[in-house]
C-alpha cells in the first residue's frame, strides 16, 4: 500500500480537530479539498474512518485504533523535523576532534573559541592520540575530523585531506649551543650533538625521518620523547639539538631564548591539515568549524 502522506496528515488534523472547518483553517486548504482527501483515503484503507455529525466529525471504532498509530507517527515525524532545525541552526549537536596536543594548543584553540562564542550549545570533544591511532576512529564513526601534521604519505582513498596551514621545521638550540649558529651545518654535524626528537610513530618524526633518509643519514637522537612540548623543553634548557616547527617558537626566536641553526640540506614545508572520511556526510558543527577554519587561512 502506497499512501500519500499528505492523506495521514489530513485525517491527523482532522482528527484532532474533530471538525472539518476548523482543520481548514489550520491546513489553509478548503473543505471540499479536505472532504476528497478523507474519501480517498478511506477508499485506499478500505473503510471508513469518520461519521459525520450535527456538531462535526467522530471518529470510527476503527478510525480510533488507526489514529492512535497515525498520531505516533506524525509526532516523530514533526520531531525529527525540529530537531534536524536544531542540528542545522547549530542550537543542539556535537562534534568529535582527533588531534594531537600540540596542535590543539598551536593552531586551533582560536577557532575553537570563535566557534563557542557562536554556538555555545554545541558539545565539543577533543580527543588526543598519535594519528595511525585516530584514522579508525574517525572511518568508524567515532570522530568527525581530524586535524593533523601532514607527512606527504597517503592515508587511503577513502579519506579526503583539505590543507590548512603551513609549517616549517628547524632544528633550534639554546645558548649553551650557540656555536652552532654561526654557520651553516650538515645533517651529519648534527648527528655529533646530543639531539632531542619526538618518538616514532608521529607524524613530525615520520617527516624527519624520510627527510634524512634522502641523505643516508638515520638520526639516532639521544632524547627520545613522544610529546613535543617536552622537545621544546628539553631544548629551552640545553639539554641538546631540538626538532621543532617554527611557527610554534617564533617568541623565542625573537627574544633569545633559542637559536635556528642554518641547515645544509632544506627541509620542506608541510602543512597541518583536515581529514573526513568520504563515507560519511559531515555534521553541520563540523562543517561551520572547517567553515571557520579556511576562513582564516
Amino acid at each position: 500500500m502506497n499512501i500519500d502522506f499528505e492523506l495521514y496528515r489530513v485525517f491527523y488534523v482532522v482528527a484532532n480537530n474533530g471538525n472539518i472547518t476548523k482543520a481548514s483553517e489550520e491546513l489553509n486548504i478548503s473543505q471540499p479539498a479536505i472532504s476528497k482527501s478523507i474519501k480517498n483515503l478511506e477508499s485506499q484503507l478500505g473503510g471508513q474512518l469518520f461519521v459525520r455529525t450535527k456538531r462535526g466529525v467522530i471518529l470510527t471504532e476503527e478510525g480510533k485504533e488507526f489514529y492512535k498509530y497515525i498520531k505516533h507517527a506524525i509526532e516523530y515525524i514533526n520531531n525529527a523535523e525540529n530537531k534536524f532545525s536544531e542540528l542545522i541552526n547549530l542550537e543542539v549537536g556535537s562534534i568529535r576532534i582527533g588531534v594531537s596536543t600540540t596542535i590543539t594548543r598551536e593552531f586551533l584553540l582560536p577557532y575553537l573559541e570563535e566557534f563557542h562564542k557562536l554556538y555555545p550549545r554545541i558539545d565539543i570533544q577533543i580527543v588526543t592520540n598519535y594519528t595511525t591511532d585516530l584514522f579508525p576512529m574517525l572511518r568508524n564513526g567515532l570522530l568527525d575530523l581530524i586535524l593533523l601534521n601532514l607527512s606527504g604519505k597517503s592515508y587511503g582513498k577513502d579519506i579526503e585531506i583539505t590543507k590548512c596551514r603551513k609549517l616549517h621545521d628547524i632544528f633550534v638550540v639554546n645558548e649553551n649551543y650557540k656555536e652552532l649558529t654561526n654557520k651553516k651545518v650538515s645533517l651529519k654535524t648534527l648527528c655529533k650533538y646530543p639531539l632531542i626528537l619526538q618518538a616514532k610513530g608521529s607524524n613530525t618524526r615520520e617527516f624527519l625521518d624520510s627527510f634524512t633518509k634522502k641523505y643516508d643519514i638515520t638520526l639516532k637522537p639521544n632524547i627520545d620523547i613522544a610529546s613535543y612540548s617536552l622537545v621544546y623543553e628539553f631544548t629551552k634548557i640545553g639539554l641538546g639539538v631540538g626538532y621543532v616547527t617554527k611557527e610554534y617558537v617564533t617568541k623565542d626566536l625573537e627574544n633569545g631564548t633559542l637559536y635556528e641553526i642554518d641547515l645544509e640540506e632544506r627541509i620542506p614545508s608541510r602543512f597541518i591539515g583536515i581529514a573526513l572520511c568520504k563515507n560519511s556526510v559531515p555534521n553541520f558543527s563540523t562543517k561551520k568549524l572547517i567553515e571557520i577554519i579556511n576562513k582564516k587561512k
